[in-house]
């Protein structure tokens, strides 16, 4: 589709724009699996830490014990009783998932830090007005729930919303650019009566 149809105009896909690596798949659910495996996870660890009361050292402690236990006593029946060692896969993370998600962070990094220096100089009226409104909605949200359940929640949505998005982008993209266009249209009309009434203050102070 012609990028005037996408929202402001861009030329990336979904899975372009999330960095296009693993990172990507698992947010766009192309994984299944492991996106399923964050979210099951994602969700039982908030019933685990917000209704049983649990702390995650306890949990963690209690949960690294009963491994090591288990594995303890497999290995040494193992050795008595001429059996094979637990099967255990060599765990480690490769450096090409380290480079991925280092790219993805520092990218989005470089993106608030290049949007803060605008806002910082006065170069973007209508940026300001997005971080503001943002910032508003975090802090509106922030003062119903807790870090924590808000952790979850921002989780939950990472793996739900640009999924949804990238099936359904036509559609939204269609809304959004309307949207869009009504906010541009008020912002300059709000522009406009700003800059008469600017003028006409400057008028009355020049014929006092």
């Amino acid at each position: 589709m012609a990028s005037s149809s996408r929202f402001l105009g861009r030329q990336l896909s979904v899975h372009e724009i999330l960095g296009g690596g693993l990172v990507a798949d698992v947010i766009l659910w192309r994984r299944r699996d492991v996106s399923m495996g964050l979210l099951l996870a994602t969700l039982a660890s908030w019933v685990v830490f917000e209704l049983s009361g649990y702390t995650l050292l306890r949990l963690v402690s209690n949960v690294l014990l009963l491994l090591f236990s288990i594995l303890f006593v497999w290995s040494k029946a193992a050795g008595i009783l001429n059996r094979p060692p637990p099967p255990l896969p060599e765990l480690h993370i490769s450096a090409q998932v380290i480079n991925e998600a280092a790219m993805l962070v520092s990218s989005c990094v470089n993106m608030l830090l290049s949007a803060c220096y605008r806002i910082a100089l006065g170069r973007d009226t209508l940026l300001f007005y997005r971080v503001a409104a943002c910032l508003w909605l975090v802090s509106l949200v922030g003062g119903f729930a807790d870090s924590l359940t808000l952790g979850y929640t921002s989780l939950v949505i990472v793996l739900t919303f640009p999924a949804l998005y990238e099936r359904y982008e036509d559609y939204v993209d269609r809304y959004l650019i309307t949207a869009y266009g009504d906010v541009l249209y008020g912002y300059e009309s709000y522009e406009k009566c700003f800059n008469e009434v600017e003028m006409w203050i400057m008028e009355k102070k020049k014929n006092l």
